[in-house]
């Protein structure tokens, strides 16, 4: 099968043939329809420390056909259509107990959506609802990632949120804030042209960095945020977080910045801030997604901005590594539903 091979110390993505997979007893083949290109397949094919082995077909927002059964599956008939958590789990350790398969260190991902087959355990597939496409279905896992990191703060009627960058996690957090019920959003970014879609996703206003940056949230939001959704990932953006975050408030970082980044321990202790880190999500992060996608103020298939072929992989990799406006690129692999 045809499949994008990262081949380690930092080298352009190839496209080449690998073995057919097999599916082992617990496990479903399926055929993949879509695969997104998330921000960490960038950051873990660029050749730093957080890099993948040598090797690795990448891809964790997938959708697709089951294909084949293991001799031990039950509840799974060829055809269904599903999408699943990159993530097993050992069984035994604190992050499984709490259900986030994704903090497990003992057992191995559920990666491989850049090809044309994958095996997928059954245990962390679910079934796509008849509601949603397979374009739905491999936007669960971003939803699921925002959903889960939202959960982690107090938000609720009364609270003012600022969410700060453009990309597709923050636009799903936007989604997010708003179904959860915040009085008032503010999405913060560099990126203007991404200001309708901010707003079309649930913000009430959409303030552009730079100049006057704290007071124009502020006067948008009616004070100062009571929770601040990092979504950026860059160096000195926690820092920013805590300028703008008002006294006892809550700063969620989703951006997973894999450099340092320095903060002024002083000023976020003069506002008593609370920060978290939160990483993954759990199945039922993924079930919920999957039961309110269709359900919601705005269809999350706003965020796709391109869809390409499996050829074109390694070409929009070096693309999205560089300014672009890109939002959320999904690879089609297979024949596509109707």
């Amino acid at each position: 099968m045809k499949a994008a091979i990262y081949p380690g110390a930092g080298q352009p993505m190839v496209v080449g043939q690998v073995p057919d997979p097999v599916p082992g007893p617990d496990e479903v083949l399926i055929r993949v329809h879509r695969c997104g290109i998330c921000g960490t397949d960038l950051h873990m094919t660029e050749g730093h420390a957080f890099q993948f082995p040598a090797g690795t077909v990448p891809g964790h927002e997938y959708a697709g056909e089951v294909i084949a059964l293991g001799k031990n599956v039950a509840g799974w008939r060829v055809g269904d259509r599903l999408t699943a958590l990159p993530s097993t789990g050992c069984g035994h350790c604190e992050a499984c107990a709490r259900g986030n398969l994704v903090l497990c260190s003992n057992a191995p991902g559920v990666m491989g959506g850049f090809a044309d087959y994958m095996r997928v355990p059954a245990a962390v597939a679910i079934r796509l609802p008849a509601t949603l496409s397979l374009a739905d279905g491999a936007l669960i896992e971003p939803l699921a990632v925002a959903r889960y990191g939202l959960r982690q703060s107090d938000i609720g009627p009364s609270s003012r949120v600022l969410i700060l960058g453009g990309g597709s996690v923050a636009l799903c957090a936007i989604w997010w804030a708003r179904r959860m019920g915040a009085a008032r959003i503010v999405a913060a970014s560099r990126s203007r042209h991404r200001a309708d879609m901010a707003l079309a996703m649930g913000a009430d206003a959409f303030v552009p960095f730079g100049e006057g940056e704290e007071q124009h949230v502020a006067d948008h939001l009616g004070g100062a945020p009571d929770i601040v959704i990092e979504c950026v990932g860059l160096p000195d953006f926690l820092g920013r977080a805590i300028r703008h975050v008002g006294q006892f408030g809550q700063v969620i970082s989703l951006g997973f910045c894999t450099a340092p980044d320095a903060i002024v321990p002083a000023i976020a202790a003069r506002k008593a801030v609370t920060m978290r880190f939160p990483v993954g999500y759990t199945l039922s992060d993924f079930e919920h997604v999957a039961r309110e996608m269709d359900k919601g103020h705005a269809d999350p298939k706003m965020l796709i901005s391109s869809e390409i072929g499996l050829p074109e992989l390694p070409a929009m990799f070096d693309a999205l590594r560089g300014p672009n406006r890109e939002t959320k690129v999904h690879v089609r692999l297979g024949r596509e539903e109707g």
